[in-house]
């Protein structure tokens, strides 16, 4: 009878511990740290937005200044992410397949964005694409205002979001053998063919990473940005500002209403661009 208890008592302990299995020591550091320094955040703005009635969240969230403010911040984000996406694929090529003199600077120069304190950005963008700076001067003869508007926060962007595309390129490039190359172009390839088919496919999925790491450090973008644009609604007011504006309004709900929007969406592209990744990776 006992040896039986004892049976019993030993397959229902195995069953426990097959149903929760051991969890090593990095494992269980790493879902700490992700716990607290990601899960519990979001799950405190959650929380928070909840208290927010469906149709309080829906007249916060689709009012026609956050309409505008989601506007300025994705599709610029997004607009300003391409165009990194073929500068940067230029730059990380020249540093990558050219000698040049320093060349060791200004491989240097590429990660000051990093560095640099955002306000520190906005401030030296502003003045030297303001009216009175050294290019805003050579422009606002014809007309054309960087500093304080719209195309400030593409200038802004592109300045932040460069060093992530250069960076996720540089190494494949590094690894990337020119004998491929030179035998495209024995067969017959011209240069176009040969980028397109040749050293485009490996390139895509850390082109793609380097794009998307850019959009998403320029929507997470505030310092420079509230700097170098007039942060006007319905013209260069960004989401990050809104939600600054309407702390200090002591709008709460307003704050946390946005940035719950904010965080869904880009969930929701940053997931999508995942999935075009592992789509990509297949294909390969």
């Amino acid at each position: 009878m006992r040896s039986q208890i004892f049976n019993r008592k030993s397959h229902t302990q195995s069953n426990t511990k097959s149903f929760f299995p051991k969890i090593s020591l990095p494992w269980g550091i790493t879902i700490g740290y992700l716990t607290i320094m990601l899960l519990l955040p979001i799950s405190a703005l959650l929380l928070r937005v909840s208290l927010v009635g469906a149709s309080e969240f829906w007249e916060i969230a689709t009012s026609p200044i956050a309409l505008s403010a989601y506007d300025v911040t994705f599709v610029t984000a997004l607009f300003t992410a391409l165009i990194n996406g073929v500068f940067g694929t230029l730059v990380a090529w020249i540093l990558v397949r050219y000698d040049f003199p320093f060349k060791r600077l200004i491989d240097s120069i590429i990660d000051l964005p990093f560095a640099l304190p955002t306000a520190v950005a906005g401030l030296t963008l502003a003045n030297v694409y303001s009216e009175n700076g050294w290019i805003g001067s050579l422009l606002a003869p014809s007309g054309i205002k960087i500093a304080f508007s719209r195309l400030g926060v593409v200038i802004a962007m592109l300045f932040i979001s460069l060093p992530f595309v250069v960076r996720a390129l540089q190494p494949v490039l590094q690894e990337m053998e020119s004998d491929i190359e030179e035998a495209a172009w024995s067969l017959g390839a011209s240069k176009f063919q040969t980028f397109w088919r040749v050293i485009l496919p490996p390139l895509f999925p850390a082109l793609l990473t380097g794009i998307t790491l850019g959009f998403s450090r320029s929507v997470g973008e505030y310092g420079s940005i509230a700097i170098v644009s007039s942060n006007i609604p319905f013209k260069d007011l960004i989401a990050s500002v809104l939600i600054f504006q309407k702390l200090e309004q002591y709008d709460y709900a307003g704050a946390t209403v946005i940035g719950t929007v904010l965080l869904l969406i880009s969930l929701s592209i940053l997931l999508t661009i995942n999935l075009l990744q592992a789509w990509g990776r297949r294909y390969q």
